[in-house]
């Protein structure tokens, strides 16, 4: 692959986990106001993952895959659908999706810490500083009345706090775990593996399972945006920068998310949006801003190589 090809690429896989994955809150929001949480998350992920089969065969791509690599795509599928997608999804009934977009974009924070501890990496003075914001943004976003007065909305924090450190986790083992080479492929795997573990969920969970004719006209359109852009698009996207950038670097989608989020929610679904939760933002985007700004040298440096 060519230099500016493959720069052209990185800069549309970016494009798409920015926008698209802002406004998948909103569709998850809308959708599970009607379908039980696991249901809906296996759903989309064993819909696109097929799909994506298809597609992939369609194309002449090999689906090829050894014991090893189907054995890191469950784990893969786990740390990123299962548990860190599903679980999100689930506490959308108790949050709005502004704030769960909110709280998520601390993750870049989750994820400089675990390369601190599994990796070993230094963390530089600017990292340091964007640390305490980012706690500082956290605490802003989740003591306020407005949010902690709703029902299950606590739990519903915490639970998305265990996704966020999933997801970081999943970023990290991706990076350097041996998986199936077309991204493509890979992607369809993880969302197979990942979906078959969310029917499990909700077969345990008791949830009852409906038909897509039974569904709103919102609730199915949201379906179909998620599965075919949300999933397909998207997170194709994100399994090809795992392996193209850093993991802290790709967690900057989190700068955009949360603003898109926001304003999707509030315009679609009137979420309200208070002054303290866009202090809270600005804190923790900024501190987001300096846990990443010392990566860029490094970051550019792979692309030299």
């Amino acid at each position: 692959m060519s230099s500016s090809k493959n720069t052209l690429l990185i800069i549309l896989a970016f494009f798409s986990i920015y926008v698209i994955w802002g406004s998948t809150y909103l569709l998850n929001k809308i959708a599970v106001t009607e379908l039980p949480p696991f249901m809906l998350a296996s759903i989309r992920f064993m819909t696109a993952g097929l799909l994506i089969f298809i597609i992939a065969k369609l194309m002449g791509k090999s689906l090829a895959i050894t014991k090893k690599q189907l054995v890191n795509v469950f784990i893969a599928g786990f740390l990123f659908l299962t548990l860190g997608n599903g679980v999100v999804v689930w506490a959308l009934k108790y949050v709005d999706s502004g704030f769960a977009a909110l709280e998520i974009s601390a993750q870049p924070l989750v994820v400089l810490i675990l390369m601190r501890i599994f990796q070993g990496k230094k963390i530089m003075t600017m990292s340091v500083l964007g640390v305490i914001l980012g706690i500082i943004g956290i605490y802003l976003l989740v003591s306020q009345n407005e949010v902690v007065s709703k029902e299950g909305s606590i739990t519903g924090m915490i639970m998305i706090f265990f996704c966020m450190v999933s997801w970081a986790s999943g970023s990290l083992f991706v990076g350097n775990a041996d998986l199936p080479k077309n991204y493509f492929v890979n992607t369809g795997y993880q969302m197979v593996a990942g979906g078959f573990m969310l029917v499990i969920g909700s077969l345990i969970f008791g949830e009852t399972w409906s038909l897509p004719n039974a569904w709103s006209e919102d609730v199915q359109w949201s379906m179909i945006l998620l599965i075919v852009f949300g999933s397909i698009v998207a997170f194709t996207s994100f399994n090809f920068l795992l392996k193209k950038v850093s993991p802290d670097k790709v967690a900057t989608s989190t700068y955009v998310n949360p603003i898109i989020a926001l304003l999707l929610g509030w315009y679609f679904l009137n979420e309200v949006i208070t002054t303290q939760s866009i202090v809270a933002a600005i804190v923790l985007l900024t501190g987001v801003y300096f846990i990443n700004t010392k990566k860029k040298l490094v970051i550019f440096a792979r692309f030299r190589k």
